[in-house]
């Protein structure tokens, strides 16, 4: 039966099963290579919530509606959601002394909308996530290597049957020497973060001969042996042995800002191209105006041609201005559909491969809205409020601790190897009289007849000790490979150093722009309002003059030309509002603030009410 490992958090997207072993044997076989943990299938079907949005095949989303949706299907989010298992994982063989592996996953840029006429990005690309470096934890591997920090167990067993054939016949006493042999040695091995090892082992050996000259037959000899052994310059302390976990540990933070990152970057992107969308939608509405009022020029140009008060010719130039109007039309419509083609791309793990969603037409339930304001505060508390919150920046200054972790390695292989040792072993031997035997080898000492227990007693007694202790030294003579190792780490260490203040200055820059683009796309948009008034107010002026026929029909065609130039700019400019808004959150770090995604809604596991919906079978 499979039941869920509690080591580690299980979400929608990830989850790791341990089969569980009966009774003792999970306690005792559990943490070895007998724990076979496994992986569950990646999820390639959409949250059931995308299809809940659909009504009469429209497919309606809010704000809210979308966020979710990204959280929930994006495939970008969903592989870079691997990324803290992955280091959960190098951790866990860190701890039983492994070398790191590289599982870093780079941030995915964003979606773009199908087409940015008149759509203005912001230049630092913080909103498409144009530019953003894949970064990544360190796992470079300089310097002593870490001891093995899980046990281990060993067990050897032999079984012989001999026949020698003896030339001399004077120590045997026969012919031809037989003998049975059966041998079990067992042991255990440790090696510790402050560069000791231990090992202790036991051996049990037991021969059986033909020979009369034997005083013990079968002959049972033991041995139980304590090896230490301790590094005393390279390979020595806590700091240089356990680096490797210290820096799986910073790399899991890595893996978490990495996370954090995609998610932003993607909310950021999927939003922007949503309210292109809201964006194209009134464009759609606007090239639609400009078609019925071209259509209803042409009709009373063609009324008063009729009727003699208007040239022929006039006819010919309302049909053209409906021809372009539906032109301009059929262009709006089509960057519209290729606009939702995208959105449903970003939105779905299948893409639009479903008919159902394919053919769903998306319904936009957000408007944008161009606060009177932004109270946006100093740029000096901007600046700060960006340099504590953008994650590169964190994961910037986790890296270089990593860094700092690393040179202690590489600093401690200058060192000479020097390691000191020391040997312990008690020894035993016991067997029955040989009935063989013709005491030709004098009376047997009657301490080693006996049985096993005799065997037992005598180790534990350590009646036959050995000692041995020593040290060995190694010397390499020039070091080249360590000296050149310790300053390289050196240099890049230094090279982090200035990158971390490279993009702390960055940060700084991002932020100014931000600002700037901010305000001047409120500017924009104040003037492009204030334009299209007034070319509302200049064509009914024209067709309230070409009514007493004091101007002419190519003045009004060409104000109402100028109207829908103008009523489009000012849709532009409200979506580029939004773009300069979401750049603004993003040279902050405040995406997920301002939108209040937590980390656990990053993980997959998302509670959002859905945005309100028409009843059931209207559209």
């Amino acid at each position: 039966m499979l039941t869920l490992a509690t080591a580690y958090p299980q979400t929608p997207e990830v989850s790791i099963y341990s089969p569980r072993l009966p009774g003792i044997a999970q306690p005792l076989l559990g943490p070895f290579h007998f724990e076979r943990r496994q992986v569950s299938p990646a999820r390639h079907e959409n949250s059931p919530r995308l299809e809940k949005l659909v009504r009469a095949g429209k497919l309606y989303l809010s704000v809210q509606d979308v966020i979710a949706l990204v959280l929930e299907n994006n495939l970008d989010i969903a592989i870079q959601r691997y990324g803290p298992f992955l280091a959960r994982e190098v951790l866990r063989r860190a701890e039983g002394g492994g070398f790191l592996r590289n599982i870093d996953t780079p941030i995915t840029p964003g979606p773009v909308s199908v087409s940015l006429a008149g759509v203005s990005v912001n230049t630092n690309g913080l909103a498409s996530g144009a530019g953003v470096s894949s970064g990544g934890g360190i796992v470079t591997q300089i310097g002593p290597t870490p001891p093995n920090f899980d046990p281990s167990l060993f067990v050897f067993a032999n079984f012989a049957h001999n026949t020698t054939p003896l030339s001399n016949t004077i120590l045997s006493q026969i012919p031809a020497l037989i003998n049975d042999v059966r041998q079990v040695q067992f042991g255990y091995n440790q090696q510790f973060a402050t560069g000791s090892s231990l090992s202790v082992s036991y051996f049990s050996g037991r021969n059986k001969v033909n020979s009369p000259a034997n005083l013990l037959n079968p002959a049972t000899s033991a041995f139980v042996d304590l090896y230490l052994t301790q590094n005393l310059l390279q390979g020595f302390s806590r700091a240089v042995n356990n680096r490797n976990i210290r820096v799986a540990k910073n790399n899991i933070k890595v893996t978490d800002i990495q996370l954090k990152r995609q998610v932003s970057v993607t909310v950021a992107a999927v939003l922007a191209i949503y309210w292109d969308l809201v964006s194209f939608n009134e464009d759609v509405r606007l090239k639609q105006q400009a078609l019925e009022r071209a259509g209803k020029f042409y009709a009373d140009n063609k009324r008063r041609v009729e009727i003699g008060t208007l040239s022929a010719i006039e006819i010919t130039r309302g049909a053209a201005e409906v021809s372009s109007a539906k032109e301009d039309l059929l262009i709006s419509q089509t960057n519209l559909a290729q606009q939702e083609t995208i959105l449903k791309n970003a939105l779905s793990r299948s893409g639009v491969v479903s008919d159902w969603l394919d053919q769903a037409h998306i319904v936009t339930l957000d408007r944008i809205a161009v606060p009177p304001a932004d109270d946006l505060g100093s740029v000096s508390t901007l600046i700060q409020t960006a340099l504590d919150n953008r994650l590169e920046i964190e994961q910037a200054r986790i890296n270089l601790e990593s860094s700092k972790i690393n040179l202690k390695g590489s600093r401690n292989a200058l060192l000479p190897n020097l390691q000191a040792f020391a040997d312990l072993t008690n020894s035993a031997l016991t067997g029955p009289l040989n009935p063989l035997y013709n005491g030709s080898g004098g009376a047997p000492d009657p301490y080693f007849v006996g049985g096993y227990g005799n065997l037992l007693g005598q180790l534990f007694r350590r009646n036959f000790p050995n000692y041995s202790a020593g040290f060995s030294l190694n010397i390499p003579l020039r070091n080249r490979v360590a000296q050149a190792d310790h300053v390289i780490d050196q240099l890049q260490l230094r090279q982090s150093q200035l990158q971390l203040q490279r993009a702390a200055n960055q940060v700084r820059v991002d932020v100014k722009n931000a600002v700037v683009g901010l305000q001047q796309a409120r500017s924009r948009y104040e003037t492009a309002r204030n334009t299209r008034e007034l070319a509302e107010k200049a064509l009914k002026a024209e067709q309230d003059r070409f009514q007493f026929a004091v101007t002419e029909i190519n003045t009004v065609i060409q104000a109402e030309r100028d109207l829908t130039a103008d009523q489009t700019a000012e849709v532009q400019a409200m979506a580029n509002y939004m773009h300069a808004r979401l750049a603004f959150d993003e040279a902050l770090g405040k995406t997920l603030d301002v939108y209040h995604i937590t980390f656990e809604e990053g993980m997959g596991n998302v509670n959002r009410p859905a945005g309100a919906l028409p009843p059931e079978g209207k559209p």
